[in-house]
């Protein structure tokens, strides 16, 4: 038996991510939309942090080059679609929380 090529089988598991993902998104509940926008918060500022270090890579260590560019412009992408998805999650938990006020008689 032949041996699969790691980039085929981690292809092939980022795939099959995708799919769950997308059928587990999508049969939540109203009701638990709401923590579970704050969990993908969280998750997004761990990200953050990440993306930090990265763009914070290789500044003190004297290594130059296309790797250095590479690892802080990764960073740099990290970093600002993570604040994106953690602003639009706020917004979008503000939005489902606003559902669930009793609406004033005026």
């Amino acid at each position: 038996m032949e041996y699969v090529d790691p980039t085929v089988f981690r292809l092939a598991i980022f795939v099959l991510a995708i799919f769950v993902g997308y059928y587990v998104v999508w049969s939540v509940t109203p009701a638990l939309h709401t923590p579970l926008m704050a969990v993908t918060n969280a998750i997004s500022s761990v990200i953050i942090v990440g993306g930090l270090m990265a763009a914070a890579a290789f500044s003190g260590q004297g290594v130059g080059g296309a790797q250095a560019w590479i690892a802080k412009g990764a960073g740099i992408a990290a970093v600002t679609l993570a604040s994106v998805n953690i602003f639009g999650g706020f917004m979008v938990t503000r939005r489902m929380l606003a559902m669930y006020r009793k609406k004033d008689k005026r």
